[in-house]
């Protein structure tokens, strides 16, 4: 992506993406202290919200925690399916960018009446139905998002978790520092076109990855910002069945592939199906490879970026108005009194 070429300069989705390098420059891990020091006092955290306000920010903490060997209980499920549950001893955060999200309202207001005692909101905006909810309440920096795919905050969101958690254990933001010139090489790769018409011609988009949030994160954006059906295939899923229904004409795009599975991906989906794998990777792979930058523990962050690069590459590829869906909304389901 680049601003000074008009085919990308006049979507807000792509200048909100570009965007992101400097909210992450911005950001000061220490809001997150009260917020640590409050949890703590409770036997571990449930992480809530719909859609991109969960997928990654929850599942990239559930990752870091348990490569730090779990010492905290972290938990996510949509807000739901969560009043079915007993969260009296979690502390509880209901992410909403808009602060109207009727699923995590419905949750709050259920655990309030519960006198919970530990609710806590992260959102993008001030004044909302979610912070009349919460104990306390946490806006985000990254300012308002014109586009209906959310991106910045999304980020902003998963670095709030990761300050808070990071804190809890005693640990340092260790590669923080060069995370924004990171995410901004990773959104500003130029991708070969001959991989961006390879997916713009493909039936199907897989995205197969850890289950951190990024290859979820990234389906979703999928079909928010190319318009073609797409599937998450968590681990090395893709080789466990699926391959069965899959077709020549689809894709796999692999996330950071494990090196030990490449070549069980290369047998099954490459010659067995017939089908192009494609890899975002900081070293290059067995198959055709979007090179980014290796952040270390910081890397679910600049793959995240770099998958919306190729996306908005294949996107423009196939003449779509990048902010303007035909169904999507910027707040899927809005609470109203």
């Amino acid at each position: 992506m680049n601003l000074n070429n008009p085919k990308y300069s006049k979507f807000a989705l792509v200048r909100e993406m570009l965007e992101t390098s400097e909210v992450v420059r911005k950001f000061d891990p220490e809001v997150a202290t009260p917020f640590a020091e409050m949890a703590l006092t409770k036997k571990g955290l449930f992480l809530t919200g719909e859609g991109s306000s969960r997928i990654f920010p929850a599942k990239r903490a559930m990752y870091d925690n348990l490569k730090w060997g779990g010492m905290i209980p972290i938990f996510t499920d949509g807000s739901t399916q969560a009043m079915e549950y007993m969260l009296k001893d979690l502390a509880v955060f209901g992410a909403s960018n808009s602060g109207q999200t009727k699923e995590v309202i419905r949750l709050l207001m259920k655990l309030q009446e519960e006198k919970h005692s530990a609710l806590f909101g992260l959102t993008a905006n001030e004044g909302t139905k979610l912070a009349t909810l919460a104990h306390k309440t946490h806006v985000l920096n990254c300012g308002k998002e014109d586009a209906v795919a959310a991106t910045k905050s999304v980020i902003e969101q998963g670095l709030f978790y990761d300050a808070m958690i990071r804190q809890m254990l005693g640990k340092c933001m260790c590669g923080f520092d060069e995370l924004p010139d990171q995410i901004e090489e990773a959104l500003t790769l130029e991708i070969d076109p001959d991989l961006v018409q390879t997916v713009k011609n493909a039936d199907m988009i897989y995205f197969a990855g850890r289950n951190n949030g990024v290859v979820e994160e990234l389906t979703l954006k999928t079909n928010e910002i190319t318009r073609k059906k797409s599937d998450f295939l968590e681990g090395t899923y893709a080789v466990h069945g699926i391959e069965e229904v899959m077709d020549k004409n689809e894709v796999v795009i692999i996330v950071e592939p494990y090196a030990s599975e490449e070549a069980k991906f290369m047998e099954c989906l490459v010659k067995g199906v017939g089908m192009k794998v494609i890899a975002l990777s900081s070293r290059q792979t067995s198959f055709p490879t979007v090179l980014i930058p290796d952040a270390g523990k910081m890397a679910p962050y600049v793959e995240l970026a770099a998958g919306w690069n190729l996306l908005v590459d294949i996107g423009l590829a196939l003449g779509i108005d990048l902010d303007k869906p035909a169904r999507a909304r910027k707040i899927g389901n809005e609470y109203v009194l």
